[in-house]
């Protein structure tokens, strides 16, 4: 079976930067999609992959988180937990729906369109190795690890 080709971008990130996938050419990347800045589960997401970043960089993978939120949003965030890696912007979902990503979700008995958290372990060939979807981000962080390290 073929393994699918990951969508390239090509979005604004943290440090006044534009991120394209082709610049990873020769890397792997952990691609996560988190719903909000600054909100308990994110929080504790991005701090799980700030801890161990190290270990994936050793391992020739980078991380990269993805929400709708604006760049000033994202700079706050970044710079208060202080990750590693850099944070990108889709306020027009562009990238969350290549990657399909946007689900009806419940909130306080309304159906409200967001991110449905979700990581994608692409390959050094660009390829998608591996999907998570509905993550719940207990060890989350530590199965990618896992994962990614399984390749090596």
């Amino acid at each position: 079976m073929q393994a699918q080709a990951a969508p390239d971008f090509d979005l604004p990130a943290t440090g006044g930067k534009r991120i394209r996938l082709s610049d990873f050419k020769g890397r792997g990347v952990v691609l996560y999609f988190y719903p909000k800045d600054n909100t308990p589960g994110c929080s504790t997401e991005g701090q799980d992959f700030r801890d161990l970043f190290h270990e994936f960089r050793a391992l020739g993978w980078d991380v990269l988180g993805v929400s709708r939120d604006g760049m000033k949003s994202h700079e706050i965030f970044k710079a208060k937990l202080g990750f590693p890696f850099d944070l990108l912007s889709d306020p027009d979902e562009t990238l969350c729906e290549a990657f399909g990503v946007m689900k009806l979700k419940n909130m306080y008995g309304k159906q409200v369109r967001g991110i449905e958290r979700s990581t994608f372990a692409i390959a050094p060939d660009g390829s998608i190795a591996r999907t998570w979807r509905g993550v719940k981000v207990p060890n989350h962080a530590r199965e990618v690890l896992e994962y990614v390290r399984s390749l090596a």
